[in-house]
């Protein structure tokens, strides 16, 4: 289920005048939103209460009890997340460090990544694969290399799948892409300038986009219809995509599961066919 904060944030430009100004105090005021009652928060925005609970409704919650439970367990689990972020890794770290750092930050991130999991979202992309007459996949770096794990994870279940590693191509791909295709981009930055250009061609043949990326706005997020969210914590070693990498991966294992389960006796058939002995 998504996060409180995200679910805000997504829904921020469309929400009237009153909802907006008890949002944007919310997003401001985190931690205050969370411990003070429904009334002092409708204060403190210059609404009535009966915006924010409307707010709360229009996010996908049952009230604001509901919505600040959800706010409290986001911001303890960001505060784990900072505890986490501070066990860089140091020039001075031993073998016998490193190990544990890298595998908490790892942690972390399949941990992040379920919470920012919506499974409503997830089941209309899951829709959009099995109507699909092919998907796309669209990647670079490192973002290119989980697309490459989707692609076989499809083919071997015999959804017509393409994906190409030469950016040009990938842009053929998108220009002659139609809208009984789907396309998946994946993208940690959300700025990718191919990727960006990819989706622009796709959005003009009407073909559904799905995108990796992170939960901020940004090209890719703007251009999507349906977003799938990655950790957005990428600050050790940025250039080597860690734990961007492992979230991806991970979403990539939900979304293909997710759909190899609604046609599961098919799916173990085609696995048993495409089983190559070694």
């Amino acid at each position: 289920m998504s996060d409180a904060l995200v679910r805000v944030k997504e829904h921020l430009s469309t929400l009237n005048p009153a909802e907006r100004a008890a949002a944007e105090y919310i997003l401001g005021n985190p931690a205050e939103a969370a411990r003070i009652s429904i009334y002092v928060l409708a204060k403190n925005a210059y609404v009535s209460p009966s915006a924010v609970v409307r707010l709360c409704h229009t996010v996908g919650f049952s009230g604001f009890k509901e919505f600040r439970r959800s706010l409290l367990t986001e911001l303890a689990a960001e505060e784990a997340e900072q505890r986490i972020a501070a066990k860089e890794i140091v020039k001075s770290d031993t073998i016998e460090e490193i190990i544990p750092k890298i595998t908490s930050i790892n942690i972390q991130s399949l941990y992040e990544t379920e919470r920012l999991m919506n499974p409503k979202v997830l089941n209309q992309c899951v829709d959009l694969i099995q109507n699909a007459d092919k998907v796309i996949f669209f990647g670079l770096g490192a973002s290119w290399l989980a697309a490459r794990d989707a692609y076989e994870k499809f083919l071997r279940i015999n959804k017509p799948c393409a994906l190409n590693e030469d950016w040009h191509l990938q842009l053929l791909s998108a220009l002659n892409s139609t809208k009984r295709d789907v396309g998946i981009v994946i993208s940690y930055s959300g700025q990718t300038a191919e990727m960006i250009e990819c989706m622009k061609a796709m959005k003009e043949n009407h073909t559904p986009m799905i995108a990796i990326t992170r939960s901020v706005k940004s090209p890719v997020y703007d251009l999507a219809d349906y977003r799938l969210y990655t950790t957005s914590n990428e600050s050790l070693f940025r250039s080597a995509a860690m734990s961007s990498r492992i979230s991806q991966l991970n979403i990539i294992d939900i979304l293909y599961t997710a759909y190899a389960n609604r046609q599961y006796d098919y799916s173990l058939k085609q696995l048993r066919k495409t089983h190559i002995k070694k």
